[in-house]
C-alpha cells in the first residue's frame, strides 16, 4: 500500500520509520512518501498561510501551495484531510482504507485549509476524536498506524488484528508476565493452570466486566449481536443482559 503525506512539518514523520511500520516498509508492504507543502509555495517569503476572508482569528492554509504540492508530487488515490470536523476514525473505517492501493493524507494547520483546495482534491475529512490538536500530523500518524495493522504481513504471524481490543467487540482482558509474584501481587492462578479452555473463558469474562464498566456503549452493541456460546457462557452473558 502506498501512503502519501502532504505537510509543512515533514520531519514529524520520522517515527514512521521505526518499529512495526519500519519493518513493513522494509518488506515492501508499505510505502510512505512525504512532501513538504512549503516547497511549492509561490510566496517569496515561503509562506503558505494568510488571513481568512470575512475576518476571524487565526490564519488559513492557502489553496495555491496545497494544490500545487498535491499535483506536483504526482500523488494519487483517495485524499484524506485530517480534520476535527470529519467522520470519526473507527476500526471499520480503517479496514475500508486498508483496501485501497494508495491514499494521500493532507495535514492542516492554523485555522484549517482553504475549502477550494479540499473541493478540488475531493478530500474525505477524518477526525481521530472530538478535540483539536495543533496540526494534522499526529492524527495522520494515528490513521497510518491503524490502517497498516489491517495489511497482510504487517503483524506477526501469530497475531490477528481482529483479536484485539475493540475489534473483537470487547475491551481487552488484563495481561500478565513474569515474575509470578511481585511485591505481594500475584498472577491469577487460572493463567498458570495450563487449561486453555479455562484461560479463554476467564479472559472473556474479564473482557465482559471491563467493557461493561468502561464502555457501556460497546457492551450494549456486543449484547445485541448473536454469539456461538456454551450453556455456561450464555448464563454469564445473560447476567449482563439483566443489568
Amino acid at each position: 500500500m502506498k501512503i502519501n503525506i502532504l505537510t509543512i512539518f515533514p520531519e514529524m514523520f520520522e517515527p514512521l520509520k521505526q518499529s512495526m511500520l519500519g519493518r513493513a516498509a522494509e518488506k515492501g508492504i508499505l510505502e510512505i512518501s512525504v512532501t513538504d507543502i512549503r516547497d511549492f509555495t509561490a510566496d517569496r517569503h515561503n509562506r503558505v498561510d494568510d488571513t481568512p476572508y470575512g475576518g476571524g482569528a487565526g490564519m488559513v492554509m492557502q489553496v495555491q501551495p496545497v494544490l500545487d504540492a498535491f499535483r506536483g508530487s504526482g500523488y494519487g488515490g483517495k485524499v484524506i484531510y485530517m480534520s476535527p470536523r470529519g467522520e470519526i476514525l473507527s476500526g471499520g473505517l480503517a479496514r475500508e482504507l486498508a483496501e485501497e492501493q494508495e491514499i494521500t493524507i493532507l495535514c492542516g494547520h492554523y485555522e484549517g485549509v482553504d475549502q477550494r483546495a479540499l473541493d478540488a482534491m475531493d478530500a474525505r475529512e477524518i477526525s481521530i476524536g472530538d478535540y483539536v490538536l495543533t496540526g494534522g500530523e499526529l492524527p495522520a500518524m494515528v490513521l497510518i498506524d491503524t490502517v497498516a495493522r489491517f495489511l497482510d504481513g504487517v503483524l506477526a504471524g501469530e497475531e490477528s488484528v481482529m483479536d484485539e481490543s475493540v475489534y473483537s467487540g470487547l475491551l481487552e482482558y488484563p495481561q500478565y508476565s513474569r515474575p509470578r509474584e511481585y511485591e505481594g501481587m500475584q498472577v491469577p492462578d487460572v493463567l498458570l493452570s495450563g487449561n486453555h479452555q479455562d484461560i479463554a473463558r476467564w479472559r472473556w469474562e474479564q473482557s465482559l466486566e471491563l467493557t461493561a464498566e468502561r464502555r457501556p456503549d460497546l457492551m450494549e452493541e456486543y449484547l445485541s449481536q448473536p454469539h456461538e456460546l456454551t450453556r455456561k457462557e450464555k448464563a454469564v452473558l445473560d447476567r449482563y443482559r439483566k443489568k
